[in-house]
C-alpha cells in the first residue's frame, strides 16, 4: 500500500454497528490486503535536507525525462543571468564536455563564502547548495528582479547530480567545494590567491540513478537555450564551448562561438522568421523601462503571410511556454490597437468582428518582461500568474503600437485586412460546424426556394441556377424531379470581385447558394460534401443573362475554384429564337445561328415565323425541357481553366469584374477591333 494510503487508513470495524443496540450479523471471512495493524507516530517519516528532491524529482523539475534533465541547466544559467541583469556580470560561459559534465561560469559577484549567521561553522555557499528555500532572491535589495524566486534552483540541481563542483572567485581568492547527491564531500576549500578572475562556476553531472545511464545533454538543445539568454538581455555576452566529439559532422552547431545581440528580441525574431513573407514589412519592436525602475518590457512582433505564428514569452529571462498574464496583456493591446486603427481608417464595422485569437493567429512574437517578485504556476515556472504583468505590458505597448500603425497607414490597413480575413475564416468555420452538427441529428434545412431532387447521391444529380422566379417556375415544371434540382436567383447576384468581405458574408443569395451546394468555400472546400455532380448556370440568352452568368462564374472562381477544377460547373445554352414553318420547328442560339438555319433548313414554300424569347420565363416548360434541360437534346458548355492560364485568368477577372472602371475601359480599348460593330451600336 502506498504512503498516502497509510495516512488515510480506516480503523478496524467494530463487531457491533455504531449506534445500534442489535449485534451485527456474522459474515463469511473476506480476504483483505495485508496492512499494518497499527498507525502510530513511528510511521510518520520526516525527510531532511535534499532527500525530498531525490524522492520526488517531478515535484521540482517536472519529471526525469530529457526536458527535466535540461531544466537543470536552465536553473544554473538563470542564476548567472540574474547577476548580469542586476548589472554585476558582463559575460556567461557555457561548456559541455564529452564526459557528460556541464559547467556555467559568470564574472559576477560570486556566491558569499563567509559563515552564515544562522548556521555557525557552515558557509553561506554550503547553505545555498544544501538547503531548500535558501538564496539571495528573497531580498529585493540584492536582486531587484530575478528568475530564481523560491531558493530551490541550485539546491535541486545539487540533489540530482552525482557530482557537482562549485568554484567562487571573490575578493581575489578562489574557493571550491564538491558535492554528491546533495551532500558535501568536504568543507569549503580555499584554493589560493587570484588576480584576474571573479564570479561563480558550477560544474555538474546529472545522477544516472535519477535520469538513467543513457541520459545525456543534447548539444543542440543546450546551444539554443544559451543563445536565447543572449537575445533576452542585450547587455550580456554568452560564450559557447562544446567538445567537437559531441557534435554531428554535418550539423550547424559550432564548437565555439560568442553570442551578443544589441537589438535583443528584434534580432531573435528576425532569425526565427527568416524565409517567411511578412504581412507588414517591418517588425514592431521596442524596449521600455517602467518609471521607478520596478519593471521593464521588451517586445518584437511580426505577422506572417500564409503561416501560423507563435509566441515565445519570458519573465525575468525565464521561458514561460504556457504563457500567462504578460501574454494576455500583449493580446489585449494588439487587439485594441487594430480596432482603433479600423475606426480611424473608416473600417470600424469590419474591425468589430476581430478577436484576440484572430490577431494572434498569424502573429509571431517575442515578449520579455522584468518584474519584481513575479508569481508563477508551479516550480518549473511554465506560466506567469502576476496580475501586474498584464498592466505593465499594456501600458508599455499602447502608444508605440498606435504610432507604428500610423507611420505607414497603407501597410497598417493591409495588416488589418489580413486579420479580418482570419476573423471571417473563423466565422465561416463556425457556421460550417453548426451546419454539420445540425445534419448529424436532422435533415439540413435547405434554402426555401430550392426545389431539390429526390436523388440523395451526388452522382447523376444536377443543380440549375436559374435567373428569376418566373424562369424558376418553368424550370421546376420542366425538370426531372429525380435528378434535377432548381434554385431561382433574384436578379443579379453580388459581384464578389468588387464587394467587401462583410458584404459577401451578409449576402443572403450567396449564403443560400453555398448552403445548397454544401461543400464549403476557399480552403474549406470539401469535394466529398458537394451535393450535386453538375452545377448548371441557366440564364437568358441575352446581354443581361450573360452578365448574370459572368457574375456567377466570378463567384465560383473566387470562392470555389476547386469546383471548376474538378469539372462541376457548366453553362446552359438556351435558345434565343424559335423558327417555325408549318409543322417544322427549330431553335436558334443567336443571330448567326438563326441566319444559318434559315439558309439551310427553311428553303421550301410556306411562311416562316420567327419568335424571339425575351427570357426563359416566356418558354413553355416543354420547350425549356426540350431545348435546355433534357440531357438527350440540350447543349452544355463546361467551364474550365488550364493550369497554365490560372494566373492570367485571375488577372483578367480582376480587370473586368473588379472595382476599377479604368481597368475595364483599358481592356475594351485594347480589344475594340474584335468587337461586333452591330453589338456596339445597340
Amino acid at each position: 500500500m502506498s504512503e498516502s494510503d497509510d495516512l488515510f487508513a480506516a480503523p478496524s470495524a467494530s463487531p457491533k454497528a455504531a449506534g445500534s443496540s442489535r449485534p451485527a450479523r456474522s459474515k463469511a471471512p473476506v480476504s483483505v490486503p495485508t496492512m499494518a495493524s497499527e498507525y502510530t507516530a513511528a510511521h510518520i517519516e520526516v525527510l531532511e535536507g535534499l532527500e525530498p528532491v531525490r524522492r520526488r524529482p517531478g515535484m521540482y523539475i517536472g519529471g526525469t525525462d530529457q526536458k527535466a534533465l535540461h531544466h537543470l541547466f536552465a536553473e544554473i544559467i538563470d542564476n548567472a543571468m540574474d547577476e548580469a541583469v542586476a548589472g554585476h556580470a558582463t559575460f556567461i560561459e557555457v561548456q559541455l564536455s564529452a564526459d557528460g559534465f556541464l559547467s556555467v561560469s559568470d564574472n559576477g559577484r560570486g556566491i558569499p563564502v563567509e559563515d552564515h549567521p544562522k548556521f555557525p561553522g557552515k558557509s553561506a555557499l554550503e547553505v545555498i547548495m544544501t538547503t531548500l528555500h535558501a538564496g539571495g532572491k528573497f531580498d529585493s535589495q540584492v536582486y531587484e528582479t530575478s528568475g530564481g524566486l523560491h531558493g530551490v534552483g541550485v539546491s535541486v540541481v545539487n540533489a540530482l547530480s552525482d557530482v557537482l563542483e562549485v568554484e567562487v572567485a571573490r575578493n581575489q581568492t578562489l574557493y571550491r567545494q564538491t558535492f554528491s547527491r546533495g551532500l558535501p564531500q568536504g568543507p569549503l576549500e580555499e584554493v589560493g590567491r587570484i588576480n584576474n578572475r571573479r564570479g561563480t562556476r558550477v560544474r555538474f553531472h546529472p545522477d544516472p540513478e535519477i535520469f538513467g545511464d543513457s541520459a545525456r545533454f543534447e548539444p543542440a538543445r543546450v546551444f539554443r537555450m544559451a543563445r536565447s539568454k543572449a537575445y533576452l538581455f542585450g547587455g550580456v555576452e554568452v560564450r559557447w564551448n562544446c567538445e567537437e566529439t559531441l557534435l554531428k559532422p554535418d550539423g550547424d552547431i559550432p564548437a565555439k562561438t560568442v553570442f551578443r545581440f544589441p537589438d535583443g528580441l528584434k534580432d531573435y525574431l528576425a532569425s526565427e522568421i527568416t524565409g517567411h513573407t511578412l504581412v507588414h514589412p517591418d517588425i514592431f519592436a521596442g524596449r521600455l523601462q517602467k518609471k521607478g525602475g520596478h519593471g521593464s518590457v521588451e517586445w518584437a512582433v511580426a505577422w506572417l503571410a500564409g503561416a501560423d505564428g507563435s509566441i515565445d514569452s519570458y519573465c525575468n529571462t525565464i521561458p514561460t511556454p504556457d504563457g500567462g498574464t504578460h501574454e494576455n496583456g500583449l493580446r489585449a493591446v494588439l487587439l485594441k490597437g487594430l480596432r482603433d486603427h479600423a475606426e480611424r481608417s473608416g473600417h470600424g464595422k469590419r474591425g468589430g468582428i476581430i478577436t484576440g485569437d484572430d490577431v494572434m493567429a498569424g502573429c509571431s512574437a517575442m515578449l520579455s518582461v522584468f518584474v519584481r517578485e513575479p508569481e508563477f504556476q508551479g516550480q518549473t515556472k511554465d506560466r506567469l500568474a502576476t496580475t501586474e504583468a498584464a498592466r505593465i505590458v499594456e501600458s508599455a505597448l499602447r502608444d508605440p503600437f498606435d504610432h507604428w500603425l500610423a507611420a505607414n497607414p497603407a501597410q497598417a490597413t493591409r495588416l488589418l485586412d489580413h486579420v479580418i480575413d482570419r476573423a471571417e475564416e473563423r466565422l465561416r468555420r463556425k457556421q460550417e460546424k453548426e451546419v454539420a452538427r445540425k445534419t448529424a441529428v436532422r435533415k439540413l434545412r435547405l434554402p426555401g426556394k430550392l426545389a431539390d431532387c429526390s436523388n440523395t447521391d451526388a452522382t447523376g444529380s444536377e443543380l440549375f441556377l436559374v435567373e428569376g422566379d418566373s424562369a424558376g417556375g418553368s424550370a421546376k415544371q420542366a425538370r426531372d424531379r429525380k435528378t434535377q434540382a432548381v434554385l431561382p436567383l433574384r436578379g443579379k447576384i453580388l459581384n464578389v470581385a468588387s464587394a467587401g468581405r462583410d458584404k459577401l458574408a451578409q449576402n443572403q443569395q450567396l449564403t443560400d447558394l453555398g448552403q445548397a451546394l454544401g461543400c464549403g468555400t476557399l480552403s474549406h472546400y470539401r469535394e466529398a460534401d458537394l451535393r450535386y455532380e453538375k452545377v448548371i448556370i441557366m440564364t437568358d440568352a441575352d446581354v443581361d443573362g450573360a452578365h448574370i452568368a459572368s457574375l456567377l462564374v466570378t463567384y465560383f472562381f473566387r470562392q470555389m475554384p476547386k469546383l471548376i477544377e474538378h469539372g462541376h460547373l457548366y453553362l446552359a445554352v438556351p435558345p434565343l429564337y424559335r423558327i417555325t414553318q408549318g409543322a417544322k420547328t427549330l431553335y436558334a442560339r443567336d443571330d448567326a445561328h438563326k441566319d444559318q438555319l434559315l439558309k439551310k433548313e427553311f428553303k421550301g414554300k410556306g411562311k416562316v415565323e420567327i419568335g424571339r424569347f425575351k427570357g426563359l420565363g416566356e418558354m413553355m416548360p416543354a420547350q425549356l425541357k426540350e431545348t435546355t434541360m433534357s440531357p438527350l437534346t440540350r447543349t452544355l458548355q463546361r467551364v474550365s481553366i488550364a493550369d497554365a492560364e490560372e494566373a492570367a485568368t485571375a488577372d483578367l477577372v480582376s480587370r473586368l469584374m473588379g472595382n476599377k472602371p479604368e481597368a475595364r475601359f483599358s481592356f475594351i480599348t485594347e480589344h475594340a477591333a474584335f468587337a461586333d460593330e452591330e453589338l456596339l451600336d445597340i
